[in-house]
């Protein structure tokens, strides 16, 4: 399962039907805290996170994740990355990093090569 977190509900909704369409199954969360309560992270393989949401943001999500040994791929999107950013999150285990707005073939790419790599 792909799970998206992202606080903008039309951008998370978009995203949501787009990876439906391209045949993965997908859960969508307004915040990481919803993701973190839902307890679906042992069925994640791939976690689509916005790095800047009110609360936890995507990288709190990400140190979470890894403090806990959940080793989900993550790819983060935002619209407010910078190079700092980028490299805390990929020293983080990110998969990738795509700034909005990103080519929808390149997050496909990102996901399958996330699920690919779930053994």
């Amino acid at each position: 399962m792909v799970a998206v977190v992202e606080d903008d509900e039309s951008y998370r909704l978009a995203m949501q039907r787009f990876l439906k369409s391209a045949g993965f199954s997908v859960r969508s969360f307004q915040s990481a805290e919803d993701f973190l309560d839902s307890g679906c992270q042992q069925e994640t393989g791939c976690l689509i996170a916005d790095i800047r949401m009110p609360g936890m943001s995507g990288l709190d999500l990400q140190a979470k994740l890894n403090e806990d040994h959940c080793p989900i791929p993550i790819i983060f999107v935002t619209a407010h990355g910078d190079e700092k950013m980028r490299l805390q999150a990929m020293r983080g285990g990110a998969v990738k990093f795509l700034a909005k707005p990103f080519d929808g073939a390149i997050l496909l790419e990102g996901v399958r090569a996330a699920l690919g790599s779930e053994s």
